[in-house]
């Protein structure tokens, strides 16, 4: 192929391919352990708050409003708890003045963070310290931790309860694979708590 840029789409694509290729084989089973493990807490009556840095605060608020908004446009259920902890400016502000950048996300599980609720950390290195340090505040308050992590997981995988780790070194190929994950848990929520929306 001579013309360069071609060349690169074709690369690109092939490679978010062959990473997913990589996460259907060696992931599955985590997601799917994941997944269910969201959808019992929200049929519990427990809230989830995810948090991430850049593309994953992104991510954080994306899959936020696909559970208290909808992820299905036909699908007309009820709201599913759910918050990002990257969106107010003024508690991120504050606390990166007051308490240190690193101390943000710990400080809103302290709280909001309930026995029975889930924290879902997006890191895609594995080694957020601010993500890090809300996974293990959310330990102290017997909130379940999810890690939805790349690379080798880094150090957020040992102080998670449940993790994905997406296969690839990467950052753009990981955050992805991290949309598609968050995704496919939404639709596993919203068919476990509403099956009647669900039934062929």
């Amino acid at each position: 192929m001579d013309n360069p840029i071609e060349k690169k789409i074709m690369d690109t694509i092939e490679e978010n391919i062959a990473v997913k290729k990589l996460l259907l084989e060696n992931c599955s089973d985590a997601i799917a352990r994941c997944g269910t493990r969201l959808a019992d807490i929200c049929g519990e009556g427990g809230k989830v708050m995810f948090c991430g840095n850049g593309g994953s605060a992104a991510d954080s608020q994306h899959l936020a409003a696909e559970l208290v908004i909808r992820l299905r446009g036909h699908v007309n259920r009820p709201a599913i708890t759910a918050m990002a902890l990257t969106v107010d400016s003024s508690i991120m502000t504050a606390g990166g003045n007051d308490i240190g950048f690193e101390n943000v996300f710990a400080r809103e599980v302290e709280a909001f963070g309930k026995q029975g609720d889930a924290l879902v950390g997006i890191s895609t290195s594995g080694n957020s310290e601010n993500v890090l340090r809300a996974i293990k505040q959310a330990r102290k308050q017997e909130v379940i931790t999810i890690g939805l992590l790349g690379c080798d997981g880094g150090k957020i995988l040992k102080e998670c309860d449940y993790s994905v780790v997406v296969p690839s070194d990467v950052t753009a190929r990981v955050q992805e694979c991290h949309i598609l994950i968050g995704h496919i848990w939404c639709e596993i929520i919203e068919e476990m708590l509403f099956p009647e929306h669900f039934i062929k």
